[in-house]
């Protein structure tokens, strides 16, 4: 025996099969606002609604309801030919995934929809099992760069994945954007040829975003054998290159750098100066002193705080060193 319904909440489910759009409509903002998880599974047939205004509407209302029970009927709007449906299901599942639907998403990744598989990446992303792996990789030899980004991004989210040749080959990729998130992804592995080939990005990619993506995986790489590309890149043509190289000089200090971060010092960019005085004061070499106390008098009110705080721990390894 079926449960009984409020009528109240029967007429506006009822509602829902009217030949007109503007009552489905109606139907499914009456049942939005009604907040009622008996409207869930008349809902979930109004995401086959032939209006994609309806379904959008009906998607919208299931994220509200926030029932895991809806997950499947949205991840088949995830194929929607319209890409508002599409967008708005994929923010849904967003907040309503986890492992438990790793399998349906597994299986929805295999699909022949690109529109699916770019936002099953994405969700997968949400609930980090290494399990996804052997069907994440595929993806890394798409004919589709947009697929290729994405799964290389992806890579990046799964826990225990130390090493992937794939990753490392997509960093020869013909497209910018991929090989972008391919060298992000590079900064998380523990791959003994990450490195160099993170050096190559740095110092020899066209793309400015993947020198500066370089920089950010050196820094969490924090390896000594990056410090002469590092210097090298903190003179490159784009300032944000420049800043990444500072930071990632700042987790390996070496008195090789002294110079090029006493001469960042005075770079057009204020972020640039900024991690200059912050990788100064890291350095601790007193040979720094006399240009940081030139910076004292810098225009940007954040690089005066951390150029006398570097002063200051350069001053405090002194005394420390005398104290000894």
């Amino acid at each position: 025996m079926a449960f009984d319904i409020d009528p109240e909440l029967q007429q506006w489910i009822d509602l829902l099969q009217s030949p007109e759009e503007g009552d489905r409509l109606l139907a499914v903002k009456t049942l939005q606002h009604l907040g009622d998880e008996g409207a869930i599974q008349p809902l979930m047939t109004a995401l086959q609604d032939p209006s994609a205004g309806v379904q959008k509407l009906a998607v919208t209302t299931l994220w509200e309801f926030a029932n895991p029970v809806a997950v499947p009927g949205l991840i088949e709007c995830l194929s929607s030919p319209n890409p508002e449906v599409r967008e708005e299901a994929k923010s849904a599942l967003g907040e309503l995934v986890s492992g438990d639907h790793l399998l349906l998403l597994l299986d929805a990744l295999q699909r022949d929809s690109i529109p699916m598989q770019l936002s099953v990446l994405y969700l997968l992303r949400k609930i980090h099992d290494v399990q996804c792996l052997p069907y994440v990789l595929p993806f890394f030899e798409s004919d589709h760069a947009d697929l290729r980004e994405a799964a290389v991004t992806t890579l990046r989210y799964l826990n225990q994945v130390e090493r992937c040749q794939p990753a490392i080959d997509l960093m020869d990729d013909p497209e910018p954007t991929v090989r972008r998130e391919a060298t992000l992804t590079l900064g998380h592995l523990a791959d003994d040829t990450v490195v160099p080939r993170l050096i190559r990005a740095l110092t020899a990619d066209p793309d400015w975003q993947v020198r500066r993506n370089a920089a950010k995986s050196l820094a969490l790489q924090a390896n000594t054998a990056a410090v002469e590309p590092l210097i090298q890149a903190v003179t490159d043509d784009h300032w944000q290159v420049r800043k990444f190289a500072l930071q990632a000089l700042q987790k390996t200090p070496d008195n090789r750098a002294l110079s090029c971060l006493i001469q960042a010092l005075t770079d057009e960019y204020s972020d640039v100066r900024r991690d200059a005085a912050i990788a100064l004061g890291l350095l601790k070499n007193p040979a720094a002193l006399q240009a940081l106390q030139q910076a004292l008098d810098d225009p940007d009110r954040d690089v005066c705080i951390y150029t006398e705080r570097a002063i200051q721990k350069i001053q405090d390894s002194m005394q420390g060193t005398l104290n000894a």
